[in-house]
């Protein structure tokens, strides 16, 4: 039998004749059971609002996106799609073009992205499916889907047909111009519809036919500006992103999802680092508790320890009652934390008791990785402070 982990249970679970050493383990105790709690649900909320915040990205943003390397367009020819179609993993992809042109309405005017798309868009990108009004545009016409922000702007209906709704697009090449109409390209658009997501995604597209953005761009029906990838579920992206290098010969560069938001993503893994290491101060606070309920545990138990020594106990084995005796405070009380840390987090996503808006709950979500690092961080504290406490146990001090 294990005699330091004996008397260190024994030491748990046995009230002290001094009821001030019985209250300060008590509040210790409560420290790292509320250090646990907090601690994990943070974690979770931020969890849940970092989903909450990668939601509207994803539905914009496709799982791969590839872009050119140099210029703003390439070429895609009929044997590069059929060497597309055959990389695994990939289950669809949409030719597209992105441009920043200008747009104009009834005198009003605004400057944002043209995005050209075909037919397959609608299987590769969710934006379709997040229509505030109106319908999705139909491929070979002068539809457009404009977002809520750009509605509200430029104070755009659907079938609008008293006022047009205009795009400019510069026309490329050099020398002089002598009037506006050398100058640009120009159509008169079809609002049929209006996506709603966020106020900065819903003032940044106009999303017409690829067709038509080739036209007003004056591109090639094989010039596009980029290519939007929807893969299988836990597909290797990295050999995609290899293949699809290799098909354009490098002359693309291919980005994840991650990729395409990395500000956002950073910003996200830098504030959920910090409340982590702010916590995770609080709860050494709270163990310098557990320091104190030890040292007196020690100076209490004094005489019985004087008795073990005589009985040709060693002075480390003494050290390590003390050792483990944290160490377990440190490992009921994290699982007694995690315990009803779980059961709020549970109860909120059941019952959504507390509210952002009257419509959205307060975002949070289990996730079995905060469990391990809230315990794994509760009990290396826990270690390091019994560590300290117990090594007042020395020679001198039973002498």
């Amino acid at each position: 039998m294990n005699f330091p982990l004996y008397i260190a249970k024994r030491y748990i679970f046995s009230k002290s004749k001094n009821n001030a050493i019985n209250i300060i383990t008590r509040i210790a105790s409560m420290g790292i059971i509320v250090g646990a709690l907090a601690l994990f649900v943070v974690l979770s909320v931020f969890s849940g609002l970092r989903v909450f915040s990668l939601s509207f990205s994803n539905d914009f943003d496709p799982d791969l996106k590839a872009n050119p390397k140099l210029g703003k367009s390439f070429y895609i020819s009929t044997e590069q799609e059929n060497q597309l179609k055959k990389i695994e993993g990939i289950t669809s992809y949409s030719k597209i073009i992105e441009e920043r042109v200008l747009f104009s309405f009834d005198g009003k005017q605004q400057v944002t992205y043209l995005k050209g798309v075909d037919k397959n868009f609608v299987v590769v990108n969710k934006a379709s499916k997040k229509l505030f009004s109106g319908f999705w545009l139909k491929p070979d016409t002068y539809q457009v889907v404009i977002g809520y922000g750009i509605s509200e702007k430029l104070s755009v209906g659907l079938f609008d047909f008293n006022n047009p709704f205009e795009v400019f697009v510069p026309k490329p090449g050099k020398g002089n111009i002598s009037s506006p109409e050398e100058a640009f390209n120009k159509e008169i658009l079809i609002p049929v519809g209006i996506y709603a997501i966020s106020e900065e995604l819903d003032s940044k597209y106009v999303f017409a036919d690829l067709g038509l953005a080739q036209q007003l761009l004056s591109y090639k029906t094989n010039q596009i500006s980029g290519i939007e990838f929807k893969t299988k579920p836990n597909a290797n992206e990295d050999k995609i992103i290899t293949e699809v290098q290799n098909i354009f010969h490098s002359k693309v560069e291919v980005k994840t999802r991650a990729a395409l938001n990395a500000t956002l993503y950073k910003m996200l893994n830098t504030e959920n680092i910090a409340v982590y290491l702010i916590f995770t101060l609080v709860i050494i606070i709270a163990l310098f508790n557990l320091i104190g309920a030890l040292i007196m545990m020690i100076l209490d138990k004094k005489e019985n320890l004087k008795t073990l020594l005589h009985l040709g106990t060693e002075v480390k084995s003494l050290r390590k009652i003390f050792l483990l005796q944290g160490t377990l405070l440190s490992f009921y009380g994290g699982i007694i934390g995690l315990i009803l840390g779980i059961v709020i987090v549970e109860i909120q996503q059941q019952f959504q008791l507390i509210m952002i808006t009257p419509s959205l709950p307060y975002p949070v979500v289990f996730s079995f990785q905060n469990i391990i690092i809230v315990f794994v961080t509760i009990v290396s504290l826990g270690f390091i402070a019994s560590v300290i406490a117990s090594s007042r146990v020395t020679k001198k001090l039973l002498d």
